[in-house]
């Protein structure tokens, strides 16, 4: 098995400070973060997206080794992960990940198509960490 990571860095005040987010990868290289993008909309990731994008990729590779043993190909597919962060007593929770795919898959049908996704939701080891409700809106294109 693999193991990689991610790092943060953090610098002032939850308000005013300002946190740089990287990956081993360098994919993200002291990307910004903070207070700001995470609650206010402003430029700078913040730590759900960032489970939204993995849980996405996640799935959608789950869902594309669970499509070939059953001998199907994806042409195409698009996978959203909308997290949800609410407030909760003292503290916040991520309620809720909504995942929103649209695949094209030559040869595929509705019945077959939602069982298969629903194993991947579920099976995806971004979904086996997460401990949220888990919703998926999956369409064929």
């Amino acid at each position: 098995m693999t193991t990689t990571s991610g790092s943060a860095k953090w610098q002032g005040g939850i308000k005013d400070g300002k946190g740089a987010i990287s990956t081993k990868s360098g994919a993200l290289n002291d990307y910004p973060y903070g207070f700001a993008s995470r609650f206010e909309g402003k430029a700078g990731s913040n730590p759900e997206e960032l489970i939204g994008a993995a849980h996405a990729a996640c799935f959608t590779m789950a869902l594309s080794l669970i499509l070939g043993e059953a001998k199907l190909t994806a042409e195409q597919m698009e996978t959203r992960a909308d997290v949800t962060l609410e407030k909760q007593g003292d503290g916040f929770a991520i309620t809720s990940i909504h995942l929103t795919l649209n695949a094209k898959i030559p040869g595929a049908d509705d019945a077959k198509f939602q069982e298969l996704a629903g194993k991947a939701k579920a099976g995806c080891p971004v979904s086996k960490l997460l401990n949220t409700n888990i919703t998926l809106d999956a369409k064929l294109v």
